[in-house]
């Protein structure tokens, strides 16, 4: 997490296209944390929770929600910027996070540009696993001026 004294200092003028943020680490995704996720978020499947029902499925286990790794990204977000500097943020989910996986969060600016009086910046979003399998890619849209 990024401290609050570190966000102040983001200027639009020194970010530059190209420029990464700090990367962030999540897990080992364990099955203690995909029960706690299904009662905070509601999601209840028991593909992500019951070993027998995802092997009856045609999985080899159990496997996180999609969006555990999406909250990573907003983990990273928030870490960067205050919550209300995100203009968009969206997702694909693009393969499965299993069991023991460490999820690392990482954006890379790839564009700026000013709309509706802001300075505003464009992300590339992804979270890979420990092996480099991406998980999720995306967009998020973040303003550095009102």
């Amino acid at each position: 997490m990024v401290d609050d004294e570190k966000r102040t200092h983001l200027s639009y003028d020194a970010i530059k296209v190209g420029d990464s943020l700090p990367k962030l680490k999540f897990g080992p995704i364990n099955r203690h944390t995909l029960a706690l996720y299904c009662g905070g978020s509601g999601d209840h499947n028991p593909i992500h929770v019951d070993s027998d029902f995802a092997k009856n499925s045609g999985f080899e286990d159990v496997f996180a929600h999609g969006m555990l790794s999406m909250a990573v990204l907003g983990r990273l977000l928030t870490g960067w910027v205050e919550q209300d500097q995100i203009r968009t943020y969206g997702v694909r989910f693009t393969s499965i996070t299993q069991v023991h996986d460490v999820v690392t969060g990482s954006g890379e600016v790839t564009e700026k540009y000013e709309e509706d009086g802001e300075k505003r910046i464009v992300l590339d979003v992804m979270t890979k696993t420990q092996y480099g399998r991406q998980t999720l890619s995306g967009t998020a849209v973040i303003c550095l001026t009102a």
